[in-house]
């Protein structure tokens, strides 16, 4: 018995954390080799991965694996390094309350942070809804008709509006008129986004109008805050007039809390508003992830960049959701694009519209007036004592004139735990927010020497401090859903029976090419809540972010590690972003280099569309390189044209493994002929989790990328968000990178600006990637990598005959993900990928990526983290359809009237009224055999062609839902 024993020391750690992450078990890893036909991963690296990059002796150089105990503990003293404090600095971060039934049953559930974007909108009715009661909230306190869901944070949502008014205004000229009123990051923001455009951008106090500019009418839009950066609250109507007589639009960046007590902008004339619903139960977490808002006028609907949710019916006529205008998608419009951003803030936004779900219109109000009345009771208090209170009429932010006393001020009140903000040397600001309190009032005006004073008897004896002309007399939130959650039980059952309606990865596998859909583990993802993470200020003292800066320390030096770059950026708070960011910093280095001249970016004819939004707005000139028979880089094409662009050549931006899913073999050529024309190498990030361990992009011969950590690096995708798409530079570069004028130590003082509104992006989520690259330890990504293009092959494998793989590598090899051909299906037989995809709902299973990268197709990418079971699960359902399309070939069933054709097949649709069909009932529904689970459909097949014709993008009336 004792030589069988097993040492203690083997004991001691339990499961390791990669055997948890990864899927297929040994006996199942087995079989998926067998059906491949190698003897091994390392095998199967030898044959599907370039000898040329393939780093066989790579060993990369991170911390040992930790066990998820372990990883939480060490969080835990990075967190205890932290020092939150009550947060009083605004610039438009606020300290907000979560409800509990929120924070638990949203923002810490996987039926809300597994799921994707709802591409597939039959099984995603639950966040299509909570997004439209998003889009009719922001409707409603901005006073516009149509907002999206959502923008990135508040200053890229400011960017987005000040290209969106140039490209749909009528005036020629190029100047962008913003109030001095603004937040600084968003004024920064702005900048960095304007100069690559030839946007000029002209910054005044519009406080008098506009008139006194001596602009004329050469000015095609202005920028206006409400309330300012300073706190101020202005009557804006009379500027707005000026503003269109001089043939001209206004956007209005606007507090959403503010909204329910002052006049709505759209209700002054603002064109466009814009702004952050961090506020609406939104931890501020160093500054995101935020869902910021857009709101615009009839008119500039179609206009709107982002993600836009609209009503329409199903095939039974029944009430149905789905993304609207989806033809603006950068997929489709490519250097034509009006924005690059790809996604949301989906999870951030759901938690904001349910925090107004919960406390319906008068709530809200009644958290506005307490966070106002605290202010003006605060500002009373300091002017009783003799101090200078800058502004008479505010919301929620006061100013006090000090006179070179606010460091003092400041430090005061940090002794007391309060951060309040340093204008300059003579001013202090103070906001007030949801969880400001008496005690708070108090502590500050200790702070200004102020004692003795009654909060009480104040603020009986004390008026509000916003115009009475400026109070808002209209109705919002009047659609029921805002008055029927009220108790925490309706409001549980009301996420619950939304959530039913999705299908996210706690239900299925979410097989989407280009997605990377994998494991967010609990381990990961139980930081994030934390308070020590979750309530600190991105412009508070560095020294209070100790810990959580350590994790973006350690995070971008792994990150240099496992990709092979010198320095990294996490500011990019989403992959466009990332994208943006890298070219503006390839434009930067030529330009300090004299080669301004070099602006044009090649870009394959295979990359996703964003790579081509983003290129023209970083500036530069987009020239398609043609891809071969074998969807690889046409390389003599490539030669050709890189040989034209000898002098003018900026960058080339490709994706590796390319977009197709495979390896090229030609990447360190398609590196080597770009470097010697001059230009700089992009490589787009997206298919990292296909090489990790196994070649590093700054090794073999690019020169910048983004990575997706939603994708490779396990933060979940949420709906569509969040995101972070930070950047890795070679050292050339590395001057160039993003910086911040706020946090001067988030990035270098030589860099292209801010490109998201906090400076390190969406920090809060930074530790779910930290645990991930923590636990799992260089042996562990680089066995997660293996896996997940084992799992692919496995999959093109066992369906290629069946569905034809479209395109592999030398020896028939793809990389993570495999691209199904259905084209000579369609033809043969009128059965289309729509109805491939929705058939699969039948069967319980989220449809792959459709239709792209190449119309008519499938992409698969069944990542590291399924086990054998569900794989096969995909594939057995996918083989299952295959004879569906035969019997259809075979006229057994009509073209018109079959299975696939009626798909998604609902409870009601089979049980309600007669039977008409030539397959049966069982067959409709259960097509996988009635002992399988069975997960139904809430929609039948949307039609979204009616729903774009008649744009409906707020909550109809109870009506609809019944007719």
């Amino acid at each position: 018995m004792t030589q069988d024993r097993i040492p203690l020391a083997a004991l001691e750690h339990g499961t390791p954390f990669a055997d948890r992450h990864i899927g297929p078990r040994p006996a199942e890893l087995a079989r998926i080799l067998d059906v491949i036909g190698v003897g091994s991963l390392e095998e199967l690296a030898q044959h599907a991965v370039p000898s040329s990059i393939h780093e066989r002796d790579l060993v990369l150089d991170l911390p040992a694996p930790a066990t998820e105990t372990e990883a939480l503990a060490e969080l835990r003293e990075l967190a205890s390094q932290n020092r939150p404090m009550t947060q009083m600095i605004g610039l438009g971060y606020y300290d907000t309350v979560t409800p509990g039934v929120i924070l638990r049953n949203v923002l810490e559930s996987p039926a809300w942070y597994t799921a994707y974007t709802p591409y597939q909108p039959e099984i995603s009715q639950g966040r299509l809804e909570a997004l439209l009661n998003f889009q009719t909230m922001v409707g409603d306190l901005t006073g516009l008709p149509v907002a999206n869901a959502s923008m990135l944070d508040e200053s890229t949502a400011a960017a987005e509006a000040m290209t969106l008014v140039r490209r749909a205004g009528k005036s020629k000229s190029n100047k962008f008129v913003i109030d001095a009123d603004t937040l600084p990051q968003t004024l920064a923001v702005i900048e960095t986004r304007a100069e690559p455009l030839g946007i000029e951008i002209v910054v005044a106090d519009l406080s008098q109008g506009i008139e006194g500019l001596g602009l004329g009418g050469d000015f095609y839009g202005v920028l206006l805050s409400y309330p300012g950066a300073s706190g101020v609250v202005r009557d804006q109507a009379a500027l707005i007039e000026e503003i269109h007589a001089a043939g001209a639009q206004a956007v209005v960046v606007a507090d959403l809390l503010s909204l329910t007590l002052l006049r709505a902008p759209g209700e002054i004339g603002a064109d466009v508003v814009i702004g952050t619903t961090q506020r609406f139960g939104v931890p501020i977490g160093f500054g995101g992830p935020h869902a910021g808002y857009m709101a615009v006028r009839s008119g500039l609907e179609r206009q709107l960049p982002g993600r836009l949710v609209g009503v329409s019916v199903d095939a039974d006529g029944s009430l149905a959701y789905r993304l609207a205008l989806q033809t603006r998608e950068q997929h489709i419009r490519r250097e034509k694009a009006t924005s690059n951003i790809c996604t949301a803030q989906v999870l951030l936004a759901v938690i904001a519209s349910m925090y107004a779900v919960y406390h319906g219109p008068e709530g809200l109000r009644a958290i506005a007036t307490r966070v106002h009345r605290l202010a003006t009771v605060l500002a009373t208090g300091l002017c009783e004592a003799g101090l200078d209170v800058v502004h008479g009429e505010f919301f929620d932010t006061v100013q006090v004139r000090v006179e070179g006393q606010a460091a003092a001020v400041f430090e005061k009140a940090r002794e007391a735990g309060i951060n309040l903000r340093k204008v300059d040397d003579d001013v202090v600001a103070i906001a007030c927010d949801e969880k400001t309190t008496r005690a708070h009032i108090l502590a500050v005006w200790e702070a200004f020497g102020v004692t003795g004073s009654d909060v009480d008897a104040i603020d009986a004896d004390t008026a509000d401090g916003i115009p009475a002309d400026l109070r808002r007399t209209s109705d919002y939130l009047t659609h029921p859903v805002f008055h029927a959650h009220r108790s925490e039980t309706a409001l549980l059952r009301y996420l619950r029976a939304l959530s039913d309606k999705d299908v996210a990865l706690d239900r299925s596998m979410i097989p989407l090419g280009s997605c990377t859909m994998k494991l967010n583990a609990t381990a990961e993802m139980e930081s994030i809540t934390w308070p020590e993470f979750s309530t600190l200020h991105p412009f508070a003292p560095v020294e209070d972010a100790k810990g959580l800066l350590k994790i973006v320390s350690d995070l971008e030096a792994w990150l240099a590690e496992v990709t092979g770059y010198d320095a990294v950026s996490l500011q990019p708070n989403a992959g466009s972003q990332g994208e943006f960011a890298g070219l503006l910093a390839i434009r930067a280095y030529h330009r300090a280099n004299g080669n301004a001249a070099r602006d044009v970016c090649l870009i394959p004819s295979s990359a996703h569309g964003t790579n081509a939004a983003s290129a023209v707005m970083a500036g530069m000139r987009v020239v398609v390189v043609k891809c071969d028979d074998k969807g690889n880089i046409d390389m003599g094409h490539l030669r050709t044209t890189v040989a034209e662009h000898a002098d003018d050549l900026a960058a080339i931006m490709i994706t590796y493994p390319s977009t197709h899913g495979v390896y090229e073999d030609t990447v360190r050529e398609v590196c080597g002929l770009v470097h010697d024309a001059g230009g700089q190498v992009y490589v787009d990030g997206a298919n990292l989790n296909a090489l990790i361990g196994l070649a590093r992009y700054g090794k073999f011969g690019s020169d910048v990328s983004h990575l997706n950590l939603h994708k490779t690096f396990c933060i979940p995708h949420g709906g569509g968000g969040p995101g972070v798409g930070p950047i890795g530079v070679k050292s050339h570069l590395a001057p160039f990178l993003p910086n911040h004028p706020l946090q001067p130590t988030a990035g270098p003082a030589t860099g292209v600006g801010p490109i998201s509104g906090a400076p390190w992006g969406s920090a809060s989520i930074l530790p779910i990637s930290w645990a991930y690259v923590r636990m799992m330890g260089g042996d562990g990504l680089r066995r997660a990598t293996l896996t997940a293009v084992a799992a692919a092959n496995y999959v093109a494998r066992r369906l290629d005959e069946h569905y034809p793989v479209l395109y592999t590598g030398e020896g028939g090899f793809v990389a993570h993900e495999c691209i199904l051909d259905l084209r000579p299906i369609t033809k043969a037989t009128g059965v289309t990928v729509d109805d491939v995809a929705k058939r699969l709902a039948d069967y319980g299973l989220h449809a792959p990526t459709m239709s792209f990268p190449v119309a008519g197709t499938l992409m698969v990418e069944p990542t590291e983290s399924e086990d054998l079971a569900e794989i096969d699960r995909f594939i057995d359902a996918m083989i299952a359809i295959k004879r569906e399309i035969d019997r259809v070939g075979a006229g057994d069933w009509p073209v018109e009237d079959n299975p696939l054709r009626n798909a998604p097949h609902t409870a009601a649709c089979v049980t309600v009224g007669e039977w008409n069909h030539p397959y049966t009932r069982e067959e409709a529904v259960y097509p996988a055999g009635t002992g399988a689970p069975k997960i139904w459909p809430p929609v039948r097949r949307i039609d979204g062609a009616k729903g774009d014709r008649n744009l409906v993008c707020s909550c109809p009336p109870l009506s609809a839902y019944s007719s």
